[in-house]
């Protein structure tokens, strides 16, 4: 299944600033082609790729006051090979986290989801988390957690991950954000889902429903979005007056040919 993917951002610096992207697909993703450039009118920069643990790779560099355009495409071809899970990372995906807070949801989800278990208990969770919460572009904030989504039972791509996230991790099943393309999403954007751990596999969960996991692309994997934030900078005033993402499918059959994404059957992310 070959995907091409794109992101253009135009960053309007106040001063010189420490910045660091996650944009690009993560190491692993098989990545047939790949382009990623900061300019600022003529001049070029060089950022230096740090990669992580579990394969985001993220791009940093000082910039100068003016506007920076960041632009990325790639072409993938695949699914990414399964990464080997140590036991500290399954530790680290069963603790809080700033967004995840699994102590905080702790008796609810003991009560949900009481006696379930393995790919019985995701797919309990997935469906509590679709039903009870109503997908609003615009009405939440960026230091919502799972417990306001919890609360006000609204939100994005991203609280819908970390309320999934936060309930899995009460229950004591490993669980983490990821940020992805996603081919088809609507509207189009960066993407957040969650996966789960269990039976030493990782397996995608997208409770909004809004795009097939199949198609989607790997950018970051963290604890929740802290870990995974597409832009964080440092020293300095950023402004973002332009964000343009796309993702789509350039087989001609592609996943359409065997069907579409019921989101309860055990998927992999790429």
């Amino acid at each position: 299944m070959q995907r091409q993917v794109t992101a253009e951002l135009d960053l309007e610096l106040g001063s010189s600033v420490d910045l660091i992207l996650q944009v690009t697909a993560a190491q692993g993703v098989p990545v047939v082609s790949e382009e990623l450039t900061f300019t600022q009118g003529e001049r070029v920069y060089t950022p230096t790729e740090i990669v992580d643990h579990v394969g985001s790779r993220l791009h940093r560099l000082t910039g100068q006051a003016g506007l920076l355009e960041v632009r990325y495409c790639a072409t993938v071809d695949g699914v990414a090979a399964a990464r080997t899970t140590s036991d500290l990372e399954t530790i680290t995906y069963l603790r809080p986290s700033r967004y995840c807070q699994s102590d905080e949801v702790f008796s609810q989800a003991r009560r949900q989801f009481r006696g379930l278990e393995g790919l019985d208990l995701i797919a309990a969770v997935t469906d509590f988390v679709t039903a009870g919460t109503t997908y609003t572009p615009g009405l939440s904030h960026g230091t919502d957690s799972a417990v306001t989504t919890l609360m006000t039972g609204q939100g994005v791509c991203r609280d819908y991950a970390h309320l999934v996230i936060a309930l899995l991790r009460a229950m004591d099943m490993p669980a983490r954000y990821a940020a992805c393309f996603a081919p088809g999403l609507e509207p189009m954007d960066f993407h957040a889902v969650a996966e789960a751990y269990h039976d030493g596999a990782w397996y995608v969960i997208d409770a909004t429903r809004l795009a097939d996991r199949r198609s989607l692309v790997r950018i970051a994997t963290g604890r929740d979005a802290a870990d995974c934030a597409f832009l964080s900078f440092h020293g300095g005033n950023v402004g973002l007056p332009r964000l343009y993402v796309d993702a789509w499918n350039l087989d001609p059959v592609g996943v359409e040919s065997v069907g579409a994404d019921d989101f309860l059957s055990p998927v992999h992310l790429g």
